[in-house]
């Protein structure tokens, strides 16, 4: 490759021969110049990425032509350069393509060549938001070309068709209305392009900064691109290899490299597609969660490329927020790859993309966690809570994902997760519902009055520990054709009933003493009232317990706490909504109750609201447990003496 220093212009090496032929651009390409110049691009570096691309194209078809035909008159090799002459304020990109003759110039670069593109920017001219249509012209030889003109005054092209035979041209404009063909002598076959730079644009006659942006956009393209004769791009494009192809140290290698971390991939995906779109991609999950570790929101990791060109960095629109955890390349050469992040974010191709991608990450997943249960229990302790997000988020993939989740059950040890499908297959013929309990840790649950009735009828439960898994429930509420039924609910107590009635054998518990129907009524009634506006109603359970009382029909403990975070004052505690109280009429506190109101009421109301209090404890509504105290000392002192 050859570099021109600032001893020697390109013209003095490339020497324009006879007058020259000037041409007007077609009115059309005018249009097209200011629309790049100041709608189409969000940021003019990527006119790096775009003269690569042609350049890489221009590559390309000439290496085709090489395998077809023998009729190629050049032996140089297929790289691009790219050189700066800071004293003459000049950017040169320099390939050894298939080059152009005098009429592919008049055609690439003089006019906008794919029919119907004239109508298309008379249409971007009249729509007043220029950047939503701006994608209508965007994806074809030329576009790329003037991307160039956001950075220069003045573009000069050198260049040789591989035809053999061909004469050198030289190709200048300004880019505001003509431009200027003339033959020139010792032009190479290939193409040279030399950008004569704007005053605010400087930035770009720096090494480290054109190596950057190539670093950026260009990385993965199949030729080797040098800028001042340093080879810039030194990393295989492993997605277009096939997957058996890929050894796990490349793997482990090309994780590190797009995931800018050090740590080992947990799984990885090679999968590629040529239907309905043309797919090829390389996914990884990592092995440790950071924003676990404390950090911030971590951005989406997989890079949308086109033709192994970069077209977004972290795309945001690629994958439903809840798989911002997967690193990765996709590469789809379906996308256009003259479009800003702006113009592509909406698309019909992403949101296609999106869609094939999305499911078919779901799939991977779902293989890998019955390939190794255990090594899946891992990743889901890792990566779990965004598995859950995507319950909550993503209802067009609701049903797929919740075959990811996994849970702790009463009929395993602990720290042992299963699967839905696992507690279905599990349940027997006459159970109705999937059954679940949150709670803060596993001993909670198994002491608490809510899991005592499912206990002595052997029926299990899931134990739900994350403050996202009430809300996960909430929005799944029914998986397999069964009902997800919290414990601590009314529904609860009715299948509870229902089962109850079933058996009908008297037990033990049964059999004790117990209160009347008629003083059952009169304590509940009496219980009400001394209860005031924080109950709705007193009832007998018909649920087994061991217990006095309980609540149900409450706001959850996760909503309660999402409600006072969003009222702000974390100090004050949240009103209780009222509730229903729940009586077991053969425990010894309840039967002493009923007698201790006749004998005692000042004290019996204090042990009914001690009572209330235990059961929202229990329940983990009460939020400010110190405020029974008082009370609870004056029943002990009446208790004692």
């Amino acid at each position: 490759m050859r570099f021109y220093s600032a001893e020697a212009t390109p013209a003095e090496k490339e020497p324009v021969v006879g007058p020259g032929e000037k041409h007007e651009f077609k009115a059309e390409t005018k249009k097209l110049l200011h629309i790049v110049a100041h709608s189409l691009y969000s940021q003019r570096e990527v006119f790096v990425r775009e003269l690569i691309s042609n350049a890489s194209d221009a590559l390309e078809k000439l290496r085709q032509l090489q395998t077809t035909s023998a009729d190629v008159s050049t032996d140089r090799p297929l790289e691009i350069g790219i050189s700066f002459d800071s004293d003459k304020n000049t950017i040169t990109f320099e390939d050894s393509g298939i080059g152009m003759n005098a009429e592919e110039l008049k055609e690439n670069l003089g006019t906008i060549a794919r029919s119907g593109s004239k109508a298309f920017i008379e249409k971007m001219q009249a729509n007043a938001d220029t950047k939503d249509t701006a994608s209508s012209i965007v994806g074809q030889f030329g576009v790329g070309f003037y991307s160039a003109f956001m950075i220069g005054d003045k573009i000069t092209v050198y260049t040789r068709s591989a035809k053999p035979g061909s004469e050198g041209y030289c190709w200048e404009s300004d880019g505001l209305g003509s431009y200027t063909l003339s033959k020139a002598d010792n032009v190479p076959v290939g193409t040279k392009i030399v950008i004569s730079v704007k005053d605010d644009a400087k930035e770009f006659l720096n090494q480290d900064k054109l190596s950057e942006i190539i670093k950026k956009y260009s990385n993965f393209v199949g030729f080797p691109i040098s800028v001042g004769g340093e080879k810039v791009n030194t990393v295989e494009a492993l997605w277009t290899k096939s997957k058996s192809a890929i050894t796990e140290e490349e793997h482990k290698n090309f994780y590190r490299f797009v995931s800018h971390s050090w740590d080992d991939p947990m799984y990885h995906l090679v999968y590629q597609a040529d239907g309905p779109l043309s797919i090829r991609s390389i996914l990884y999950a990592p092995s440790k969660n950071p924003e676990a570790m404390g950090f911030e929101r971590i951005k989406p990791g997989v890079n949308l490329y086109s033709r192994k060109v970069l077209i977004m960095p972290n795309a945001e629109s690629l994958l439903p927020d809840w798989l911002r955890f997967v690193k990765g390349v996709v590469d789809s050469e379906d996308l256009p790859l003259n479009l800003s992040r702006e113009l592509l974010q909406n698309g019909p191709v992403i949101m296609r993309l999106k869609s094939i991608m999305t499911s078919r990450i779901i799939k991977w997943l779902q293989d890998e966690s019955r390939t190794d249960p255990e090594k899946y229990a891992k990743f889901f302790k890792e990566f779990g809570v965004y598995v859950k997000e995507g319950v909550c988020q993503d209802m067009s993939n609701q049903k797929d994902i919740a075959k990811l989740l996994r849970f702790e059950t009463s009929n395993k040890e602990a720290k042992q997760l299963v699967s839905l499908d696992e507690y279905v297959e599990a349940m027997p013929e006459s159970q109705e519902h999937i059954y679940y309990f949150c709670t803060p840790n596993r001993k909670v649950g198994v002491d608490s009055p809510y899991y005592e009735p499912f206990k002595k009828h052997n029926i299990e439960v899931l134990f739900l520990h994350h403050t996202l898994d009430e809300f996960v429930m909430g929005r799944l509420s029914e998986y397999s054709g069964k009902r997800l039924v919290s414990v601590d609910s009314e529904d609860a107590g009715k299948a509870l009933k229902k089962l109850s009635d079933a058996n009908q054998e008297e037990s033990a518990e049964s059999a004790k003493a117990a209160l009347t129907k008629e003083q059952s009524a009169e304590l509940t009634a009496w219980m009400r009232d001394s209860m005031g506006l924080q109950v709705s109603e007193v009832r007998v359970s018909e649920r087994y317990m061991t217990y006095p009382a309980i609540v149900v029909d409450f706001e959850s403990p996760a909503v309660r706490r999402m409600m006072k975070m969003m009222a702000g004052d974390g100090n004050e505690p949240m009103p209780l909504s009222p509730c229903t109280v729940e009586i077991n009429p053969r425990d010894p506190v309840i039967i002493g109750l009923f007698g201790l109101k006749s004998k005692n009421e000042e004290l019996a109301r204090k042990v009914a609201m001690q009572l209330l209090d235990n059961a929202l404890i229990a329940a983990g509504i009460l939020d400010n447990p110190q405020s029974m105290l008082k009370r609870l000392n004056e029943i002990l002192a009446a208790t004692v003496n």
